[in-house]
């Protein structure tokens, strides 16, 4: 099963502008799982809960080791009168509202794919995992080696989630 960990490493979440504050946390919980960077668990209380709502589209994904997973769009304006504006991301924020007992830490927390927002962990900028399914923000720390001009991170195959890194 995956590791859950407590981070006091400082988390913030922009949106594509990367002007307007998403999340910031130093009380994040980080998920490690083989062949993939961490995924990080920012508590609600530290997002701003009105760029985030529940997606127009409610489908739930199925996660084995955390259970049912809930999505949400994010928007650039809280609300308005008129019904606020056009998500600037659908689906690419998530959580486990009522995790297995296990991850039970990362209930009332989301977690934000790093593509399309601009992401930190300290002050160094996230890239995101490759591929789309997975949820991951690379760091330098995950492979000394590895730097943004230089996209393998993991070791020699990489981390899972781009063309070619899963086997069969």
């Amino acid at each position: 099963p995956p590791a859950l960990e407590p981070t006091t490493r400082r988390l913030r979440v922009y949106l594509p502008d990367g002007v307007t504050l998403v999340a910031s946390t130093q009380r994040a919980q980080r998920i490690l799982e083989t062949s993939h960077p961490p995924t990080y668990y920012i508590p609600q209380a530290d997002v701003d809960m009105r760029l985030v709502r529940p997606a127009s589209d409610p489908r739930p994904s199925f996660c084995e080791w955390k259970g049912v997973a809930a999505y949400f769009d994010v928007f650039a304006a809280p609300p308005d009168a008129a019904g606020g504006s056009s998500p600037v991301a659908k689906r690419r924020v998530w959580s486990y509202p009522t995790p297995n007992a296990r991850y039970a830490a990362i209930a009332n927390h989301l977690s934000f794919y790093a593509d399309p927002f601009i992401c930190y962990v300290d002050d160094e900028r996230v890239v995101p995992q490759p591929g789309d399914f997975y949820g991951g923000w690379l760091t330098s720390d995950i492979d000394a080696s590895s730097s943004p001009s230089r996209p393998r991170f993991g070791g020699k195959r990489g981390v899972k989630g781009g063309p070619g890194t899963w086997e069969k």
